[in-house]
């Protein structure tokens, strides 16, 4: 007995610390920390950020090592080497040596160095567009967050959504048991027919369907926010954030600027740093080259060593216009770019007046069916007496309790839109966060 109650115990605690309660604000704050969207945008500001460390390694010198053996009696081969392996003497100028010397191997060692010293502003061109990708990558998790916040607020609206839902369906369901027994009741009393008692057990019926679904739709639903939060679908939570009408004030009416119209402007000046960038392949480069050298006969032993520097230039004559047209898909892009951020910023500006729009057009809704809904339940209060008179029939009765069960599901959605137009309305002027008061 004693070992069940200490089981029982600590599957009461387990039950409890699983359901820690949860705020939208922390629901969201959890979001941004912990989702999978966000760690892979976080990946890809590192990749953009070892783009530009790639770039950057044009301004520092290329440095090389080669080792290399070689071995065989070509004349000139042989006489080269010798110099280079410093065992050049007066003997192998014997005609018979310089025509048909002996085999020599030959182990090369050599490190060489190349600094580029001017391209007519193509590398640092090719660094300000790199630059710029990670810029854009920055913009694009700053969507993301966007994007998952307010994903992370609809999914949490849809589980209080549902649990309401529910709850209204089991007060529907208990007040239509309560019909029922007293349509059997006044059956009993003769002033009502079977066929009343049947109707009202169909309504009975319809709602615990209603209960029914309404506890599927809190399964899904809470498998959606764990997926927003990037938990396990199974995870329980308790919601302390109610579906409560949101104020006007609580609204923040600021026009930043939208990481996507920011990610076409960024696209727009990577586009035109590009085109410069290719345009210095109609230019020579200018370079320095130093390079030392040393040849062995064996591998360690028998050799000598020594070092070269130069200076010169490269210049492609004709690449098969391969730069000219690397210039004009650059341009190109950067007028797609363009006309990409006026027609994000005429689409984010549309988002704005439809989320507010939407947002008005909720609050106002939820004052009508809070009018409708005192109408109806005084309706039902009136109807019930009266049938219960006999002055009403069971259908009057019937329609009452749907329209009372109706104007309550109205005022549920009416309340869920306008918590998700205000959400809608910060996530599209660009300051939606995790601190914002529409998470209240």
């Amino acid at each position: 007995m004693r070992t069940r109650i200490i089981l029982l115990s600590i599957a009461a605690a387990l039950g409890a610390q699983a359901q820690e309660p949860l705020s939208l604000r922390d629901a969201v704050k959890m979001a941004l920390t912990k989702h999978p969207a966000m760690e892979a945008a976080t990946a890809r500001i590192q990749a953009s950020g070892s783009r530009v460390e790639q770039a950057r390694s044009g301004l520092m010198p290329q440095v090389r090592y080669t080792e290399m053996f070689q071995s065989g009696n070509n004349p000139v081969y042989v006489f080269g080497s010798l110099l280079t392996q410093h065992q050049f003497t007066a003997d192998n100028f014997a005609l018979g040596s310089l025509n048909r010397p002996d085999p020599l191997n030959n182990f090369q060692s050599m490190v060489t160095a190349e600094q580029l010293v001017y391209d007519f502003g193509g590398l640092r061109k090719t660094i300000h567009a790199a630059e710029l990708g990670r810029k854009i990558s920055e913009e694009e998790k700053k969507s993301a967050e966007l994007m998952l916040a307010a994903g992370t607020a609809r999914a949490y609206h849809s589980v209080t959504l549902a649990t309401e839902g529910l709850a209204v369906a089991r007060e529907a369901l208990k007040t239509a048991e309560a019909d029922q027994a007293r349509a059997e009741t006044i059956r009993a009393a003769g002033m009502a027919t079977d066929a009343d008692v049947l109707s009202i057990k169909v309504h009975v019926a319809s709602m615990r369907e209603q209960v029914i679904r309404g506890q599927a739709d809190i399964r899904i639903a809470q498998a959606s926010l764990n997926d927003a939060l990037g938990l396990p679908l199974d995870t329980e939570h308790k919601l302390t954030t109610a579906l409560t009408p949101a104020e006007a004030g609580t609204l923040r009416i600021e026009n930043a600027r939208r990481p996507e119209v920011e990610q076409a402007r960024l696209a727009q000046e990577a586009a035109s740093a590009q085109a410069a960038a290719a345009k210095a392949g109609y230019w020579p480069q200018f370079f320095l080259r130093g390079s030392f050298e040393a040849d062995r006969q064996n591998f360690a032993t028998k050799g000598g060593a020594n070092w070269m520097f130069a200076g010169g230039l490269k210049w492609t004559l004709f690449d098969g216009n391969r730069t000219r047209n690397s210039v004009a898909e650059a341009r190109s892009m950067s007028t797609a770019a363009a006309a990409g951020q006026r027609q994000m910023e005429s689409a984010v500006q549309l988002q704005v007046r439809r989320a507010r729009a939407e947002f008005e057009s909720a609050t106002e809704r939820i004052q009508v069916t809070d009018a409708t809904i005192a109408q109806a339940d005084e309706s039902l209060r009136i109807l019930r007496n009266r049938y219960t008179s006999g002055l009403a029939t069971v259908t009057d009765l019937l329609r009452a309790q749907t329209a009372l069960l109706d104007a309550k599901v109205r005022r549920l959605g009416s309340i869920y839109e306008q918590r998700l137009a205000a959400v809608a309305v910060e996530q599209a002027e660009g300051i939606l966060n995790g601190d914002s008061n529409v998470l209240q």
